[in-house]
């Protein structure tokens, strides 16, 4: 039976990434930061992923996605435009390098109004990731060997970038596709509770 299900329209699962992207000279900043991190310390899966800070990560059938991106408009309409500051490199011992966001309060507010479509975002086989902890990778899936020799190098490292925070974007992918395309658009518009309670209804 769900087999059959997997092939009619609407019950094909896709992924979907919910970011915030930083502006375009920040962006190549972070390329290049990217970049050198693959040059020092030999990991080409520095170079994957393009810089953005996750929001939420979630797989469920394509025909919740007209559902999900208009609770997530209404989400948007009531944020307000912030500013989120880069600076210098954490890490999470012994996968991961990052950049640090220093403004953490405004995206976990952001994050809080997201969860608010978890239900929508809930799939069978698959529960919603939120993140409670912004940051922006550098590298990932590092060996504890590349882990230790890059951390003791990058732990002494500086970096600073910041821009604002205006919009988030819904990018998706069929489960097993590479590339994630962009889906949607959403402002932050700061509107009162009561313009957005009419956009639900």
């Amino acid at each position: 039976m769900k087999d059959s299900l997997l092939e009619r329209p609407g019950y094909q699962y896709y992924e979907y990434l919910l970011v915030l992207n930083p502006h375009e000279e920040l962006r190549n900043k972070i390329i290049n930061a990217k970049k050198e991190f693959n040059e020092n310390q030999q990991v080409p899966a520095a170079l994957w992923g393009k810089p953005h800070i996750m929001v939420a990560k979630f797989t469920v059938w394509q025909m919740m996605e007209e559902k999900i991106v208009n609770r997530l408009k209404v989400a948007a309409m009531g944020m307000p435009a912030f500013k989120i500051h880069l600076k210098d490199y954490g890490s999470y011992p012994s996968h991961t390098i990052f950049l640090n966001v220093v403004t953490k309060l405004p995206v976990q507010e952001l994050v809080k109004q997201v969860r608010q479509a978890r239900r929508l975002m809930k799939s069978p086989d698959h529960d919603p990731f939120f993140v409670t902890d912004p940051a922006i990778t550098i590298s990932r899936s590092l060996t504890p060997v590349q882990y230790e020799k890059a951390w003791l190098e990058y732990s002494h490292r500086s970096f600073t970038g910041s821009f604002i925070a205006d919009c988030m974007l819904l990018l998706k992918r069929k489960v097993g596709d590479k590339h994630y395309q962009i889906l949607q658009r959403f402002d932050f518009m700061n509107l009162p509770v009561t313009t957005r309670q009419g956009m639900l209804f």
